[in-house]
């Protein structure tokens, strides 16, 4: 994006230094008009638009990202993958791709939503296309629950009548008003149009702490009987999961008929993270800072974290999220 602003600075300024050179005062209302239009066509140009020179899906971009930046999530990578490249590569899909992203906090979940944003819109996550709504920010009070459902609803029509390809996410959906998310099960349905609109090429994400004790438990119980974290499948995970989200009371995604109409494509559970996985995240941020990975600091700000069971010490109790913060001070 940067690039591009540059790139409008000094086109404006050669059409400027030209028309400069041409004015004469008789001219100037017309000099006027003329720069108008020029700017138009500049703006015109570098306006994002809803077309495949700024959407794009990257498969390989994606496939590259979840192997190499995000860790100790092999169930939640394999997912993804699967998952989105599906709904990419079919030209006429039935419905929108729905997913619901459980798990610990800093466990990659909304790293993930940006991995999935980058690949797919030339603006990443700063896209008018994807579209961000925070529980605690968007839907605050309780008792304006009716009017939130309707200006969910016409934000959502709105969005996707500019553009079928749009991205919605939902983060602290563990946050959301139990009823809420069922304002928008018309447009995740089997529906070819819904008053001439076509939500099939849509794309939700709903983010959420819920369901994450199940989560913790299989991984606790997989760790305490000698077995392999990479063996826990999915399998595992799913049914308890569902089922913990569904009953979960405090919960966006309580006793919703998006659940019971079987309109998530898919719950992807992400496990709690442990020390390794700590120090590699702190290796990957030392990267992406353009600086010189050093193991002795990644493991000083690993040892630095809060680890449970207090006993065992097995899983970071914030997972990734403190890494920006702890590094900060060590470099």
């Amino acid at each position: 994006m940067k690039n591009r602003r540059k790139h409008v600075v000094l086109l404006w300024m050669l059409v400027c230094s030209g028309l400069a050179e041409a004015i004469e005062p008789i001219s100037t209302s017309i000099a006027v008009v003329g720069i108008g239009a020029t700017l138009g066509a500049i703006y015109k140009y570098f306006q994002e638009r809803c077309n495949s020179k700024w959407i794009h899906f990257n498969s390989t971009g994606l496939e590259l990202d979840l192997d190499k930046k995000l860790f100790g999530q092999h169930i939640a990578s394999r997912i993804i993958t699967k998952a989105v490249n599906g709904f990419m590569n079919n030209d006429n899909p039935k419905k929108p791709l729905v997913l619901s992203l459980h798990g610990w906090t800093g466990t990659g979940k909304n790293f993930v939503s940006k991995m999935i944003a980058e690949n797919f819109y030339k603006e990443g996550m700063h896209s008018s296309f994807v579209h961000v709504f925070t529980s605690e920010l968007h839907f605050p009070h309780a008792s304006q629950i009716e009017t939130y459902k309707s200006q969910l609803q016409q934000w959502i029509k709105g969005n996707v009548t500019n553009c079928a390809q749009s991205m919605f996410i939902f983060d602290e959906m563990d946050k959301m008003h139990p009823g809420l998310i069922d304002s928008i099960k018309p447009y995740l349905d089997y529906y070819d149009k819904l008053d001439g609109v076509s939500y099939r090429k849509a794309i939700f994400i709903f983010l959420s702490n819920a369901g994450g004790e199940s989560i913790i438990q299989t991984a606790l119980d997989f760790w305490k009987a000698g077995r392999d974290r990479e063996d826990i499948g999915l399998s595992d995970l799913e049914t308890a999961l569902s089922l913990s989200v569904f009953n979960n009371k405090k919960s966006g995604l309580w006793h919703t008929s998006l659940i019971d109409k079987n309109l998530v494509d898919f719950f992807v559970p992400f496990l709690p993270l442990e020390y390794k996985h700590v120090v590699q995240c702190a290796m990957a941020e030392m990267e992406a800072r353009d600086l010189k990975p050093d193991m002795s600091i990644a493991v000083q700000v690993a040892r630095d974290l809060l680890y449970f069971p207090k006993t065992e010490r097995v899983f970071s109790v914030t997972g990734c999220k403190t890494i920006i913060s702890k590094l900060d001070y060590y470099v």
